[in-house]
């Protein structure tokens, strides 16, 4: 396959050739170059980038394309879970759901996702089956890892932790954790049950943290102590964590450090509370992974979210506050590059706010072509001229899957 006149990262225009999957050359653009290839990618003159890896999502709980409800949440973590709970069943299948919101993100750019799957009394398995039946649908157009999430606790309810298990052995990659402190009131217990699954099912984990100020400290620290003492460098991901940057500058300093010694990556949703977080420049050049997620998409939690990782990209750049093109690029980054780096630790993260990977000879042909100016005006502008691949493969365009292969 050739994609031919492009401009990677904003850059001077190229045909890009594509074989098994990888990149194998970027020429300067030529336009008789395409007349000798068998498959031609037209790139007219478009950006080109690496897709989106949504990393922190919720297949199961989103509702897109049902009608539009009324929110009828309660403030705090267990009052919205308990609104979900009351009415997830209301709105046909989670495979239904999860397999239709799974098609508009790729549709919109996005080839890799982190999806969590709630694990509780009430559903069983029966979101994970559901997510787990999305990831099949899509198994050619998108990588899904899943993680077995306990929205609801470990310790609130009886036999969460054995379904977790069950779930690990049953096709979840991820081990699921949640507030220790607050939610569960036990961060002990809570984070044995979490490391011991993961040492059982040698999967990584990813803990929701949205525990304010030193009591997510506290939490953190006590993660950090598991992962020196089980080896699990590079294998914990901290998602939200919103408020570890409104402690003293101290304790900010020391655990960035710490998170980049052990290989903690964090996976952020751009929320409005983004003046508390870790700084996300601060974060990158410290070595630290870092990725994007959309959270739920007009779900029982909240009326946001709309499939579209550009959008949160936009939202990205927004709650930071960024002016400058090299930041608001970086965001661009983060959501596609920073995200593969969170789900595979093996793949070079950004080294710089400058940095702009993904697009070299040998990398994977997981690619957004995207009308713009620059990177950053793609940013702002937000449009709909897209063709989206994966591994070397035209799988939606113009905001449809595609089944060109």
């Amino acid at each position: 396959m050739l994609i031919s006149n492009v401009r990677p990262w904003g850059g001077d225009a190229r045909d890009i050739e594509i074989a098994d999957g990888a990149i194998t050359a970027l020429h300067p653009h030529d336009p008789a170059r395409a007349s000798g290839a068998a498959d031609v990618v037209p790139g007219r003159g478009r950006l080109a980038l690496p897709s989106f890896s949504d990393v922190h999502c919720h297949l199961d709980s989103n509702r897109l394309g049902l009608p539009f409800r009324p929110h009828t949440g309660t403030p705090g973590v267990w009052g919205l879970t308990m609104n979900d709970r009351a009415h997830w069943r209301e709105d046909g299948t989670v495979a239904e759901r999860a397999t239709h919101a799974l098609g508009l993100m790729i549709a919109r750019g996005t080839t890799r996702v982190r999806s969590y799957a709630q694990i509780d009394a009430d559903s069983g398995l029966e979101r994970f089956e559901g997510v787990l039946a999305a990831k099949e649908a899509h198994k050619d157009r998108c990588e899904v890892e899943i993680m077995a999430f306990p929205q609801a606790g470990l310790l609130r309810e009886k036999g969460v932790p054995e379904l977790m298990d069950q779930a690990l052995a049953s096709g979840a990659a991820v081990v699921g954790g949640i507030d220790p402190c607050t939610l569960d009131r036990d961060p002990v217990k809570h984070l044995d049950i979490v490391f011991g699954l993961a040492e059982r099912h040698q999967a990584p984990v990813d803990i929701h943290l949205h525990e304010p100020g030193h009591l997510g400290v506290f939490s953190v620290d006590l993660i950090l102590e598991r992962v020196r003492a089980l080896g699990m460098r590079g294998k914990v991901t901290l998602s939200h964590a919103y408020e570890l940057g409104a402690v003293d500058e101290a304790t900010t300093r020391r655990l960035t450090e710490e998170f980049a010694e052990l290989d903690i990556s964090m996976a952020t949703i751009a929320p409005a509370q983004q003046l508390h977080a870790l700084p996300l420049a601060g974060l990158t050049e410290a070595g630290v992974r870092v990725g994007l997620g959309e959270d739920g998409q007009r779900d029982y939690w909240s009326p946001y979210g709309n499939a579209d990782m550009l959008d949160r990209t936009w939202q990205l750049a927004f709650t930071n506050r960024y002016r400058k093109d090299e930041l608001i690029e970086h965001c661009m980054a983060v959501a596609t590059w920073g995200g593969a780096t969170v789900i595979d630790p093996s793949v070079a993260r950004l080294s710089s706010t400058a940095d702009r990977p993904g697009l070299a000879v040998g990398d994977p042909a997981d690619l957004l072509l995207l009308g713009g100016e620059t990177v950053a005006s793609a940013v702002m502008d937000r449009g709909e001229d897209r063709t989206v691949l994966h591994a070397g493969r035209v799988v939606a365009d113009g905001l449809e899957l595609t089944d060109r292969s």
